[in-house]
């Protein structure tokens, strides 16, 4: 992400848009009679506004550790006049600080990192630490809507979903295959032109699904990933 001109007076003429201080929100992002979705990695905004204007009886909270990329985020919500939506600079390992258990009704994580060495796993956002930070944050019936261009990722995912007792529906590995299918992230937009195909799954909290009650969860060995573009790129030589 190469840096933004200007970035600090554009960052304060969208500071309606920016939450310097959630822990003072917690239990309160909820508007009377809305959801509430956190979006973890929220890039550039595209995605995320989309939703906010296609959901306007929802609040939406945005997450991006990047400035550069949430001030275009910001930037675009402004323009569409949007005020159902807000975004912070956050570590998704401190969620339970910033919000009440069962406070969320839903995640969205869109092409995050993947750390494919073995020794980073535990800061994939699909690592059981973080699956049982949203099962504290998620009542029962609540979801994660995971997406990722990364096949290898996308298979250790749905190992820990399942280990970690969440229930799987819409599980795909080609989403777009019979077209173009909800709201795409700029990300998915590249890697559709690019001929890659995008995963999907929706995770669902249940009354078994691990959270904090469960203790430490388990060091991940091995947990390496292989090369998510080698097939790609045995395809097009």
């Amino acid at each position: 992400m190469r840096k933004r001109h200007n970035l600090e007076p554009r960052m304060e003429r969208c500071k309606d848009y920016l939450v310097t201080d959630p822990a003072a929100r917690k239990g309160t992002w909820r508007q009377p009679g809305t959801g509430l979705w956190l979006e973890i990695g929220c890039g550039k905004g595209s995605f995320t506004c989309a939703v906010a204007e296609a959901k306007p009886d929802c609040s939406l909270v945005a997450i991006e550790k990047v400035p550069d990329a949430m001030i275009l985020a910001m930037e675009r919500a402004s323009r569409a006049g949007l005020k159902n939506v807000c975004f912070l600079d956050y570590d998704a390992a401190g969620l339970r600080e910033i919000f009440e258990p069962g406070e969320l009704d839903g995640i969205y994580i869109n092409f995050c990192d993947p750390w494919p060495k073995s020794r980073d796993a535990k800061f994939r956002l699909t690592a059981p630490a973080f699956l049982r930070i949203y099962a504290d944050l998620l009542p029962v019936g609540g979801e994660i809507r995971f997406k990722t261009d990364n096949g290898p990722l996308f298979e250790w995912s749905v190992e820990q979903f399942l280990q970690e007792g969440w229930t799987l529906r819409e599980l795909t590995r080609d989403l777009h295959a019979g077209g173009v299918t909800g709201i795409l992230t700029d990300y998915e937009r590249r890697f559709l032109g690019e001929g890659v195909p995008i995963k999907r799954l929706v995770a669902v909290r249940g009354e078994n699904t691990l959270d904090h009650r469960a203790g430490e969860p388990p060091r991940l060995r091995n947990a390496a990933l292989a090369d998510a573009r080698a097939n790609q790129k045995e395809k097009q030589e």
